[in-house]
């Protein structure tokens, strides 16, 4: 446990971790993933490329910092974390490297004028601290997933039922257990793990679900990206009977039980988890407010589908906006998201519940104009892995 005294060390490090942060989590995912490749698949390289992770895990442990005194302040970061620990199969035996590695950056990157033995000692308890809370909550994930009707611990094989093409971008892949068991139910907006062998190296990615499970199958909708190695390889090369390994279901961006007026507002491969969403919430009758944004028609996956669940379900309107249309697209607007837009599209009335997923610039601007058109922040959910406070940037 933290001694009064290591709390203040902790404390006192925080400026240095809004300054340096970046560079020291830089350098501990760069020793890590050299002296400890098993680890790798546990991390998305893209990710490591663009500097997202570090950023992410910079911010986690500034955030983690701040609030040694109140942990209960962080808010719902720790609940993503544990999710996504989850669905990637983050076990007990990882944490040790992890911490290890993260023990020895702080002495190299701040130096041993800064970084003292004192220092390193409180930061070694401060993780142990940290470490026994997302154990303890992943272990518990892990055992209500295997309990559930449907669930299982680990991976678990997945035929290929049906590829479909949904755009020029995205693909959906249809999957049913090989044990033609049943499935764990997910919640609407939930993902699930992936793990694939490509080219001898293990590789793990998160997929959102992009339908309501009937218990019998899964669907996942991927989009295609450019450097993306899993992405392609499952375009290109998995076909129907092929088989994946997949991680039960996970994450907290989920439909919140509610009779108030829903707002879904998407751009590119971010309309996803809001598919699963309109399939559960459009026999409540509550009015719901799609709204969805993409470049062009070529890329606008389930125009159709959302189309006739409008027409079929009188309370469900449907607007789009394309920033780049083609000569024959007729969206309802052109142009990126605005204020003006969206005070036009929604209710008047903003006591609604509102769901946003898109790239971040997308979903700060979403996150900044519903604040400015009234909605309250409390009732404005999306799927964000690190500080909310990024979003306000």
């Amino acid at each position: 446990m933290l001694t009064s005294q290591q709390r203040t060390i902790i404390k006192a490090t925080v400026p240095l971790l809004e300054t340096g942060g970046e560079a020291l989590t830089r350098h501990f995912y760069a020793m890590m993933l050299e002296e400890y490749p098993e680890v790798r698949p546990l991390f998305n390289q893209a990710h490591q490329a663009s500097g997202a992770q570090q950023r992410a895990l910079a911010n986690a442990v500034l955030m983690y910092a701040r609030h040694i005194d109140r942990l209960e302040a962080l808010g719902p970061l720790v609940g993503q974390i544990v999710n996504k620990h989850v669905a990637l199969q983050i076990l007990p035996e990882h944490y040790p490297i992890v911490g290890n590695c993260l023990l020895r950056a702080i002495r190299e990157v701040l130096g041993e004028e800064i970084a003292t033995d004192e220092v390193i000692e409180a930061w070694g308890v401060a993780y142990g601290q940290l470490a026994d809370i997302l154990i303890g909550a992943e272990e518990g994930v892990y055992k209500e997933h295997e309990q559930a009707p449907g669930g299982w611990r680990g991976s678990r094989g997945f035929t290929v039922a049906a590829k479909i093409q949904e755009s020029e971008e995205i693909t959906s892949f249809h999957l049913a257990p090989v044990d033609a068991g049943e499935v764990l139910v997910p919640k609407a907006g939930q993902y699930i793990g992936l793990r694939m062998v490509i080219d001898g190296t293990e590789q793990r990615r998160n997929y959102s679900l992009s339908s309501l499970s009937n218990g019998r199958e899964y669907r996942i909708s991927v989009k295609r990206e450019a450097q993306g190695k899993v992405s392609n390889y499952l375009h290109d090369h998995i076909q129907v009977g092929d088989t994946l390994e997949l991680f039960p279901p996970a994450g907290d961006f989920v439909l919140q039980p509610s009779s108030k007026p829903m707002a879904l507002i998407t751009a590119g491969v971010g309309i996803t988890p809001a598919l699963a969403m309109v399939e559960a919430a459009r026999e409540t009758g509550r009015p719901i407010h799609f709204i969805h944004y993409a470049r062009h028609g070529g890329v606008h996956a389930f125009q159709k589908w959302i189309e006739a669940q409008s027409r079929d379900y009188p309370q469900i309107s449907y607007r789009f906006c394309y920033s780049d249309p083609r000569d024959g697209d007729q969206p309802h607007a052109q142009g990126m998201v605005s204020r003006e837009q969206l005070a036009e599209w929604l209710p008047e009335d903003r006591n609604l519940d509102a769901y946003f997923l898109g790239p971040k610039p997308f979903m700060a601007q979403v996150k900044r104009h519903l604040h400015e058109l009234g909605v309250p922040g409390e009732q404005c959910r999306y799927e964000f892995f690190g500080p909310a406070s990024q979003l306000d940037a």
